[in-house]
């Protein structure tokens, strides 16, 4: 079923689409235990320190992320939509339970797809405005996200 917001926005949106050697029921493992998100959703140098989840609609996301330097930065906010092996969208704009968030940045939607031997893995960061969305390119979205999505192949295929 197609949805508003699967309309793609030039002006607020970036994606990332790549097929790797991962199911999608191990993607979806990835992205939504705590135990494995620790070890693959921030790129190196960078660190995830701590993750929490409650995966339902209004449920919490949150991770704790450290620089090189060892500054902390937290990120908390709620999932949308939940399609298991399928489609997982969270959002920042929103607090667990659907509560507002004080200073929104993303909304991102997982999408896995079957393809061949693996899956196809698109990703997509909505922001509130333009100028979000163009911090984020300069911020390194593409690179930051391809290293992530390589760091999560690379744990998955370890274990």
């Amino acid at each position: 079923m197609q949805h508003i917001a699967d309309e793609y926005d030039s002006d607020l949106d970036l994606v990332f689409e790549r097929t790797v050697e991962l199911s999608p029921a191990q993607i979806w493992a990835a992205w939504t235990q705590p135990a494995h998100v620790v070890h693959w959703f921030t790129p190196a140098p960078w660190k995830t320190l701590t993750c929490d989840i409650d995966l339902r609609p209004g449920g919490v996301f949150r991770t704790v992320m450290c620089s090189p330097e060892g500054q902390q930065h937290p990120h908390v906010g709620c999932f949308l939509e939940i399609v298991e092996n399928q489609r997982l969208v969270w959002t920042d704009a929103l607090a667990p339970g659907y509560g507002p968030s004080a200073n929104p940045f993303i909304t991102a939607y997982i999408t896995l797809a079957p393809e061949g031997s693996g899956t196809r893995y698109h990703a997509r960061a909505r922001h509130k405005n333009s100028e979000d969305m163009l911090r984020h390119v300069d911020m390194g979205f593409e690179r930051g996200w391809g290293l992530a999505l390589d760091q999560m192949v690379a744990y998955m295929q370890s274990l």
